[in-house]
């Protein structure tokens, strides 16, 4: 009866000690990166980290003076260009909120831009609006 009992004792230990097959996890390694900030010289991103450094922490919704409100600027005309060129256009006169999609309503995408003029725009240009502004141009493959 000993003998039995001390033949399950060891049986149990052995298939304890067996485990469930799964190897250990891997210990896990923390890695800890310290940005630093690039120093600026302008007056404006000192005046903004300035204003950062000393907010309270509770005020969070009040627009950091980097927000400021959107130019106001006479949008081009660009309906007839090219669509890269009128893209371009746009860009140099502040205009970067842009959009563009197929006039004939294929829903085709511009892969190459420069085989596409524009033959819309909205809002059409010559009107004063902020830089901002969504503008959309409509555009068909040259020669269509």
């Amino acid at each position: 009866m000993l003998r039995c009992f001390a033949l399950a004792v060891l049986t149990a230990a052995g298939l304890t000690a067996c485990g469930t097959g799964t190897p250990p996890a891997a210990p896990v390694e923390t890695v800890t990166a310290t940005v630093q900030p690039t120093p600026t010289t302008t007056a404006t991103a000192t005046a903004t980290a300035t204003a950062t450094a000393t907010a309270d922490p509770g005020e969070t919704d009040r627009p950091e003076p980097s927000e400021a409100a959107a130019e106001r600027k006479t949008l081009p005309d660009v309906v007839g260009m090219n669509l890269q060129e009128g893209q371009d256009t746009l860009q140099a006169a502040g205009f970067y909120v842009l959009n563009d999609k197929d006039a004939t309503g294929q829903n085709r995408l511009q892969v190459l831009d420069r085989n596409w003029v524009v033959t819309k725009q909205s809002p059409a240009g010559g009107r004063k609006v902020t830089t901002d502004t969504l503008i959309t141009l409509y555009a068909k493959k040259i020669g269509e």
